[in-house]
């Protein structure tokens, strides 16, 4: 038991370290996998490597909506965890805290939201094994209208702070 809650501590303490909040952008779509669903428009999966022992691991991406409705992401699976929940990062006094998001991260007709190191976030919990550079894990996302959409998750390097460019100039 406690060698399960100093590893999940562990997990959550590597996450706040290397997920400072920033106003950066995180990559553009062409610099991963992208999927439609309805009007919305999902870009760049991507979760960073874990070490051994961490249960837990953040999912990121970024949302398009060109319809003329809001959705809302409400939920999430990676094929190697147990559980995934729409969560916040926020910074206070220097302390990182994370939460749950209640209801899901709404995508407003016309607006990209982007789910990056340092603010929304999907948290996978209860990992079943770690995330290597590299690979990549299926995963589902689930929004109020769109319905769930299968996606890949590519896994970048531990410090990785967005998506890995793709080389492809356009």
């Amino acid at each position: 038991m406690k060698r399960t809650l100093l590893a999940g501590a562990l997990g959550v303490a590597i996450l706040a370290a290397v997920s400072p909040a920033s106003s950066q952008p995180a990559a553009p779509a062409a610099s991963g996998q992208t999927y439609k669903a309805g009007p919305l428009v999902i870009a760049a999966p991507w979760s960073r490597a874990t070490p051994g022992g961490a249960k837990v691991a953040g999912g990121y991406l970024t949302i398009t909506n060109t319809g003329s409705a809001p959705d809302r992401l409400t939920a999430a699976t990676l094929s190697v965890a147990e559980a995934g929940e729409v969560h916040e990062s926020t910074t206070a006094g220097g302390v990182v805290r994370m939460r749950p998001v209640e209801g899901g991260v709404e995508i407003s007709p016309g607006a990209t939201v982007e789910l990056r190191p340092g603010g929304y976030h999907i948290m996978f919990l209860r990992l079943s094994q770690p995330l290597k550079e590299g690979g990549k894990l299926s995963g589902t996302l689930t929004f109020e209208k769109a319905g769930t959409v299968p996606v890949e998750f590519a896994v970048r390097g531990l410090g990785a702070q967005r998506a890995a460019p793709s080389g492809h100039t356009h």
